[in-house]
């Protein structure tokens, strides 16, 4: 009897465990992620009020309804810039036209952020056919965005076409909105050592750069590394900006921990099946929050404290995975 008593407490045990970490229905994802990208701002900014903040993709959260356009004002206000992969070029595969029905939605979102604020936008097409490189410069630049089209989906190279960046210019860029153009690069494994990496980003004339805070998974970029970016081969200064992903965790991170191979955190999520090493997690778990930011260890302190002009936070639309998933 006794042994029957016991197995009946861990029976109960597990399944109420298993429900309670799949019983999700109360959860508001997207305002969950909109909650998160505003907290990363106030952080931020209290300790650097010309931080920028840029979420990258995600663009239906700018709106407070899925049912209507409705600006969300406080997460808006929140942010300085937005990013947006695929948006003319390299939705369904690079060099490929995205779908007329994909580029009006996304078009619609960003429209609405720049209605309700002066916001910078930043498109990364994919794509390398000279003439689909012109086109998608050309819409991009109609529209009143900077662009970058690039050539490698693992974003690993420096064009060579076109020869100099888009729009290039000799003017300081003190804000985001200045910028006429920016370079996309967060792989490194082109290069062979960090300073071949950086000499070939200086020698440039981009007015925005956006890296990964590492060379290697553990060569760590320094206040010198970044501060010699600052200035363009012209002698203009522009803004170097960090890639960071905050809707998903990565393997080949400092703060990934062995243990969670076994022991998995709660927060922690299904691999991602086409990025291998990158896995969904609970991005409103504080567990989750305290390794992005809020400490000396933090993700996001680690790039404010070596120079970083801002972060450019992937993973916004992590919520479709969870939308898809529970709801």
């Amino acid at each position: 009897m006794k042994k029957y008593f016991i197995y009946l407490i861990f029976f109960y045990t597990v399944i109420f465990t298993g429900c309670r970490k799949d019983d999700l229905s109360d959860v508001d994802f997207r305002q969950e992620m909109r909650d998160f990208v505003q907290e990363i701002s106030q952080y931020a900014k209290a300790k650097d009020a010309d931080f920028v903040i840029i979420p990258q993709n995600g663009v239906q959260i700018i709106s407070s309804s899925k049912e209507s356009l409705i600006a969300d004002l406080n997460y808006i206000n929140a942010i300085d810039g937005v990013g947006q992969e695929s948006l003319f070029y390299g939705y369904s595969d690079d060099d490929e036209i995205t779908p007329q029905e994909e580029t009006d939605i996304i078009l619609s979102h960003l429209d609405l952020a720049m209605q309700n604020k002066s916001i910078a936008v930043l498109v990364t097409d994919y794509c390398y056919t000279q003439s689909k490189v012109d086109d998608s410069y050309q819409k991009n630049h109609y529209n009143g965005y900077a662009s970058f089209a690039a050539d490698d989906r693992e974003l690993r190279s420096i064009p060579i076409y076109p020869v100099l960046p888009n729009n290039v210019n000799t003017d300081t860029i003190q804000n985001l909105t200045d910028a006429r153009n920016f370079l996309y690069i967060i792989n490194t494994e082109n290069y062979p050592t960090k300073e071949d990496f950086l000499n070939a980003l200086e020698n440039t004339d981009y007015d925005i750069i956006l890296i990964d805070l590492f060379f290697s998974d553990t060569d760590q970029f320094k206040a010198n590394d970044i501060a010699g970016l600052k200035t363009k081969n012209n002698g203009a200064q522009r803004m170097v900006i960090c890639y960071m992903s905050i809707g998903e965790a990565e393997d080949y991170r400092f703060y990934w921990q062995e243990s969670w191979s076994d022991d998995e955190p709660e927060w922690l999520e299904e691999e991602n099946p086409q990025w291998k090493g990158n896995f969904d997690v609970r991005y409103w778990y504080d567990e989750w929050k305290n390794i992005i930011f809020g400490n000396d260890n933090s993700y996001l302190d680690k790039i404010i404290a070596v120079g970083f002009d801002g972060v450019y936070l992937d993973i916004i639309d992590g919520f479709e995975y969870f939308e898809e998933k529970y709801e």
